[in-house]
């Protein structure tokens, strides 16, 4: 554990709170894709095999059941709740997300650290997390109309990546042997899908503008 990894958690986890709370008190998913939501349940429902055979720590095990637990929560709350799947955008979310899933897992078959059930799945869910966020994107830029909170989740969510990227820097010179190189290169290929984001958020912010995003 160093700085960057737990700032990178911790903002990692204010993502998630931020849109339990826009969902929850406002009872509205506008302007959220549930099809990125859907990745990302099946990234943390593959990259946590593990949670009940290896115990690492207490906080390793929370982290693990928060994102695991809201992530399906906020499937079921796009899907199934009465109110909130009223004000899902599905004209716009068309995204084909399905069709990231099996070239992400014929890589994680071929390049995995490991060729055990479990390194396979690990591989996949970091090659699934580094694109699940394209049907986010692809919405926001039909739509055009990002209220704070749904923009304040994106840009948590990318500042997440690119500080675990500080923390993987930080490991290679501190640490001797630390060379991982399916998690730099996906999380990377991640941080990078995000620049144009971000680059319209500082923008919004420095002018004190309402964010938007060139069609």
């Amino acid at each position: 554990m160093n700085i960057f990894r737990l700032v990178g958690d911790m903002t990692h986890l204010a993502s998630v709170l931020v849109l339990l709370l826009k969902i929850h008190t406002i009872k509205s998913c506008a302007g959220v894709s549930l099809k990125t939501q859907e990745l990302y349940a099946i990234v943390f429902a593959t990259r946590y095999l593990d949670l009940f055979t290896q115990y690492v720590s207490f906080y390793n095990t929370l982290m693990k059941l928060i994102f695991l637990v809201s992530s399906f929560s906020i499937v079921w709350y796009m899907r199934r709740h009465k109110i909130v799947r009223r004000s899902y955008d599905k004209d716009h979310d068309t995204f084909r997300h399905y069709f990231l899933i099996l070239p992400c897992l014929l890589l994680a078959l071929v390049l995995n650290e490991k060729f055990t059930f479990r390194e396979v799945m690990w591989a996949f869910s970091l090659y699934l997390e580094a694109v699940a966020i394209l049907p986010q994107l692809v919405l926001l830029q039909r739509t055009r109309n990002i209220d704070n909170l749904t923009g304040q989740y994106v840009f948590l969510l990318g500042a997440y990546r690119s500080f675990y990227i500080l923390n993987w820097v930080y490991r290679y010179f501190t640490q001797p042997h630390f060379v991982h190189w399916i998690s730099w290169v996906s999380g990377l290929v991640q941080t990078l899908l995000y620049a144009d984001f971000f680059y319209y958020y500082f923008q919004s912010w420095k002018n004190n503008a309402k964010l938007e995003l060139p069609a």
